[in-house]
Order: C-alpha cells, then structure tokens, then sequence
C-alpha cells in the first residue's frame, strides 16, 4: 500500500505483527462473541501477552513506549479483520487522561495493571441529555471534606460493565460558561453507589462491551482528580483529539478489510459465464474504493504523526481525518455489500462490517460535529488545547 511507504520499517513490522496476530486469532471468536454479545476475555489476554494492549504506554508504566501511530498501526489491522474484536484494544480506552494529565502517582497505580491486561479502564462523558454537547453534563461531584460525592448517571460507555476503574466527567463548580467548572476523576470499581448495567441487542460491534452507569452518591477521595479542578471541558477535548485518531484508523481496516473481501469474491464469482472482477462495473467499484481507501490512510496516518512529532494534537487534522475516514469507510462497506450480492446479505463476515461500520460517525463526535470542529480550524477558532491546560504529553 503506498501510505506504508511514509512508515519506518519497525512501524511496518509492529502492523505486520498485528495482521499475523488478528488474522490467526480472530476467526476463532468473531462470529462467536459477536452473537453472544460477550467480551472476548481469552483473546484480550492473549494481546496483552504479545505487548499489543498498552503499546503506546511509556515502558516505566509496563507499556512498549512506543507513539500514537505504533498504536493506531495495530488498531488498523485489528479492525481489518474483525471490528467488535478490534475494540478490545480499547480496554485502555480512557487511560489517555491519565497519561495526559494525571500525577506521577496516578499513572504508576493505574497504568501497568493495563498494560498486562490485568485491568480494563473506560471513560464517562456521555449523557442521555448530552452526547455531543460535552459542556451539558449533569452529572455533579461535591466537595465535602476529604472527599467529591458523584451523582449522575453515563450512557453508550465502552467497557462499562466490565471496567476495574472509570474516568469520569462531572461538573464541581458553576460558572457563567457552560464548559467552565468540570472536572475529572478516577473511580474504581466496587465503589458504594457505583452501578453498571450492560446495554444489549446493539446494531454492531456487539463483542464490545457498552453500559450505562450510574452514580448514586458516590464518593471519592480528593486525590482522584485527574488534573485541574475546574479545567475537566478542556481535558476531554484534547482527549477526544487523540481518541479521534484512533478512530481514523478503525475506520481505515474496515474498509481495507472491506476492500479485499470484495476484491477476493469478485474474482472468484461466475455471473454469466464470466468471473465478476471482468465486468466494467465492478472494476469501476473496486478502483474507486481502493483509491479513495488509500487517501483515507494518507490523512489518518498524517494526524497520527503530527501528534507524535508534535507531542500535541491539530484539532483541525483530527477530525478531518475522523470525519473522512468514516465516510469512506461506510461507503466502502457499502459497495463491498453491493458486489458480495444476496451472498453479502447473508456472508457473516461482510454483513457484520455493514453492521459495526455505522457507529464510527457517530461516537467519538458525530460526522456533523467534526465538520464544526474543522469549519471553526479553518476560521483560526482552535489552538492545541493544550495551551489551555498543564502540559503533559504523552511521550
């Protein structure tokens, strides 16, 4: 592919190890976990054993010290075979805040238990009242003595009902902005008033674990802030900046992986005496898809470098290459359908990446969102948002 030619030959050999990885190991389970709608636990254990889980944790806190683009490398390849198995990848998923913006302490007790895939953290931002605006959370944390008491309640949370700690946004003081006064904790599992409820019959990704969690007078310890008190708006962007990379590179296996399921069945397909992969038509598909698959690699893999090299985010990139790379990616799913025909409607595999293609416009900021965020960039509205917060990168 000609955007791993921009690639070192040990990023080409961490994204060949992952390929090998995924193509032996997920067949065994996607189809399985996916009807199930269970947590591959056996399987996150073994990623964790080959170092894919925390690859981007730096090697004081168990990980590979490797970047964001390492990371994302694996991720691609992951989800070009199996979406819903892909995520499991994302049983670090909120640890991002941690390594951001958390003390040295926070990342010595939360970090390495990740890392061997001896714990699984997910985030909390979302809200039934508030998923795309960040700034509306209702959720409060009150300050009373040595501790923040929790009242709310999170919906759409990956790994919720499985997570050993939850990274969550609420609200600690009132102010005369929206996006003033939140602020971020670590919640560990097991906490009194702390309950998850596993959410099911999901269109796709259904291996991946979503709840809804609510918080009945939860309380934890002041040091569990993540960061600063009243800065919490300003951290989950610049998380959602990074996570949006990742999610280009979800975006950019499934259609890769669309592509060649495709491309293999039109050349083995007799129609009318002759192999599908000779009429003009499914030529034309299979062109279009490849060429506009390739650009959508070109810009993931241009956000991901810039973060490493920059050791900050460009908002602006960020969600052009979410935005894009979703949108070629459903379309590509789409048309890999077309060509499977009647056989597509019924393949498990093609039919599950019709399904698990869906949810990336919408999480992670919906399509309609990172067209704002990009429209706003263009207008010189956004700066890293690190300028507004306590540096801390993640290299």
């Amino acid at each position: 592919m000609l955007a791993e030619e921009i690639l070192t030959e040990e990023q080409k050999e961490i994204k060949e190890a992952a390929r090998e990885f995924a193509e032996k190991e997920f067949p065994k389970y996607a189809e399985e976990f996916d009807k199930k709608e269970e947590f591959p636990f056996e399987l996150w254990k073994k990623a964790a054993k080959l170092g894919f889980i925390g690859l981007f944790f730096p090697e004081e806190y168990g990980g590979a010290g490797y970047g964001i683009t390492e990371y994302c490398l694996a991720v691609e390849e992951f989800w070009r075979v199996d979406a819903g198995l892909g995520l499991i990848l994302s049983s670090t998923f909120g640890s991002e805040m941690i390594l951001l913006f958390g003390r040295e302490d926070q990342k010595e007790k939360y970090l390495p238990p990740l890392a061997k895939g001896e714990a699984i953290s997910c985030a909390c931002f979302t809200e039934p009242q508030s998923g795309s605006d960040l700034a509306g959370i209702k959720t409060t944390a009150r300050e009373e003595n040595e501790h923040f008491v929790i009242n709310g309640n999170k919906i759409f949370i990956t790994n919720g009902s499985i997570a050993d700690f939850y990274i969550v946004l609420a609200r600690t003081d009132k102010g005369e902005k929206r996006h003033h006064g939140l602020s971020v904790f670590v919640v560990e599992r097991g906490t009194e008033g702390l309950e998850a409820r596993k959410m099911k019959d999901k269109l796709g990704i259904r291996a991946s674990d979503t709840a809804e969690v609510f918080f009945k007078n939860v309380k934890v310890p002041k040091e569990n802030l993540i960061g600063e008190r009243g800065r919490g708006f300003y951290q989950a962007v610049e998380f959602f900046n990074v996570t949006r990379i990742h999610v280009a590179f979800q975006a950019v296996g499934i259609a890769q992986g669309a592509f060649e399921l495709a491309l293999e069945y039109a050349k083995n397909r007799e129609l009318f005496e002759r192999k599908l992969i000779d009429f003009q038509m499914t030529r034309e598909k299979l062109a279009k898809m490849r060429t506009e698959i390739e650009a959508a690699r070109l810009l993931a893999y241009q956000a991901a470098l810039y973060y490493d090299k920059n050791h900050k985010s460009d908002p602006g990139l960020t969600a052009m290459a979410k935005y894009y790379t979703a949108k070629i990616a459903q379309k590509a799913v789409t048309e890999a359908l077309q060509i499977f025909g009647g056989h597509g409607f019924v393949s498990s595999a093609i039919s599950r990446m019709y399904r698990d293609v869906r949810v990336l416009e919408i999480y992670e900021g919906t399509r309609e969102v990172e067209l704002e965020i990009v429209a706003n960039s263009i207008l010189g509205k956004y700066g890293s948002t690190l300028s507004k917060v306590r540096k801390h990168p993640m290299m």
